[in-house]
C-alpha cells in the first residue's frame, strides 16, 4: 500500500469513546498510514491526547506502540473508576419484560445519577470535590501531549461565558484544556483557563456543546484533504423513540451531533461549487470526508451507559471499534488521498428556494 495521511476528527460520547480507542488500535497497525492532526472533544479530546503523546514520544513502528500503549492505559483506568456492583447485578437479571425493564432503568444507578444532577451542583461538595480527569492524563506512560513532535493535536471546549469554541492547540493542548473539554456541567466543576495572550481567565465546559469535534482547524492547507470522522452518536435513527429513556437518548444524539452536521453542511456547499466550477482549488480547500462508525451498536446502547459503562462493555466497544476500522481499511483505504468514501449529499441535498 501506498503511504498515506489524514486528519482524524473524534466524537465525544463517554465511556462510548472505548469505541474509538478500538478505531485508534486497528489503524496504528497500518506501517503505510500517517496522521497528520487529531482533532477532539470529549472523550475524543481523552483519546487523542493519548494518541499524539504517543506517537510524539518515538519515530515510527515505536511511536505507534507507545501511542497503543497509551490508550490502552487510559481505557484501563477509566474501566477500573467506572466498575460498578449493582450494575452487573442488575444486568444479572436480564432478559426481562419490557415493562420491567424500564422499570429497572428508573431505580437504575444511572438513573439516581441523572436525578441528583437536577437537584445538587459540582459546587455542592464542598472539599470533597474530585475530578479524576487531570490525574488520569498525567498517568499515561507518555503523557506529553503539548509537544511540538508527532500529529499536530486540537482540543475542543465551549467557552461559557461567550457559548462559543475554543480550539486549544499546541503548548496550550495542556491536560486542563483535555479536562475542559470532558467537563459536563452536571458533573464536573467548569475548569478555568487563562489565555496566555489576553490574560482573560474563561471557565469552559464540554466541547461537545460546541463543536464534536470541531473540523475547521483541518481546513488549512497545511494538512491533508482527508478528515476521516469516527463518529459515537448516531445521525440516523429510523425508530421513533417512545419511552422516556429513548426520547431523552434521541434529544441527546441530536444535540452533540449538530456542531458536526453544520460544520459537515459547510464542507458540502464547498463541494457543490467545486462540482459547479464555481472556486478554483486556490482560493479553497475541497476535503475529502470518511466516516467510520458503527450505527448498529450505538443505537442499541442509551446515552446513560456513557457515564456509567456496564460491565465489561469498554472491551466489547473497544473489539467493535477494531472491526468498524477493520472494514473502512478493507472497504476504503484506495480512496484516502483520492476520494471521498462518504456521501454528503445523502444527508444534505441540494435544495432551491428560488
Amino acid at each position: 500500500m501506498k503511504d498515506k495521511s489524514i486528519n482524524l476528527a473524534l466524537q465525544g460520547g463517554g465511556a462510548h469513546g472505548a469505541f474509538t480507542w478500538g478505531v485508534l488500535d486497528r489503524l496504528l497497525h497500518e506501517p503505510w498510514l500517517d496522521i497528520a492532526s487529531v482533532s477532539g472533544a470529549s472523550a475524543g479530546a481523552l483519546n487523542g491526547a493519548a494518541l499524539k503523546a504517543g506517537l510524539a514520544a518515538f519515530d515510527g513502528p515505536a511511536g505507534k506502540q507507545a501511542a497503543r500503549e497509551n490508550l490502552e492505559a487510559l481505557w484501563s483506568e477509566v474501566g477500573d473508576i467506572s466498575d460498578n456492583r449493582v450494575i452487573r447485578w442488575l444486568q444479572s437479571l436480564m432478559p426481562m419484560p419490557r415493562g420491567v425493564e424500564r422499570f429497572a432503568q428508573m431505580i437504575s444507578p444511572a438513573a439516581w445519577m441523572d436525578g441528583l444532577t437536577r437537584i445538587f451542583s459540582p459546587y455542592d461538595y464542598g472539599p470533597f470535590y474530585v475530578n479524576p480527569l487531570g490525574k488520569l492524563m498525567r498517568d499515561l506512560p507518555y503523557p506529553d501531549f503539548s509537544c511540538k513532535e508527532g500529529p499536530r493535536l486540537f482540543v475542543s471546549a465551549t467557552n461559557v461565558r461567550t457559548g462559543r469554541v475554543k480550539v486549544f492547540t499546541g503548548t496550550q493542548a495542556t491536560p486542563d484544556a483535555v479536562m475542559a473539554s470532558a467537563c459536563l456541567p452536571t458533573l464536573f466543576q467548569a475548569i478555568e483557563i487563562t489565555d496566555p495572550d489576553t490574560g482573560i481567565t474563561d471557565a469552559y465546559w464540554d466541547g461537545g456543546y460546541a463543536a464534536n469535534p470541531a473540523l475547521f482547524p483541518m481546513y488549512s492547507n497545511s494538512y491533508p484533504r482527508d478528515i476521516v470522522v469516527v463518529a459515537l452518536n448516531p445521525l440516523m435513527r429510523d425508530a421513533l423513540p417512545r419511552t422516556p429513556v429513548e426520547i431523552a437518548d434521541r434529544v441527546n444524539e441530536i444535540s452533540f451531533n449538530s456542531s458536526l452536521m453544520g460544520q459537515l453542511r459547510a464542507i458540502n456547499f464547498v463541494k457543490r461549487l467545486f462540482a459547479e466550477g464555481r472556486v478554483e482549488a486556490s482560493t479553497m480547500k475541497n476535503v475529502l470526508v470518511h466516516l467510520i462508525d458503527d450505527d448498529a451498536l450505538m443505537i442499541d446502547l442509551t446515552a446513560r451507559s456513557k457515564l456509567m459503562p456496564g460491565p465489561g462493555m469498554l472491551a466489547e466497544m473497544k473489539k467493535a471499534g477494531q472491526a468498524a476500522a477493520d472494514r473502512f481499511i478493507t472497504d476504503h483505504a484506495d480512496k484516502l488521498n483520492n476520494q471521498d468514501s462518504f456521501d454528503l449529499s445523502q444527508f444534505f441535498p441540494a435544495v432551491s428556494f428560488d
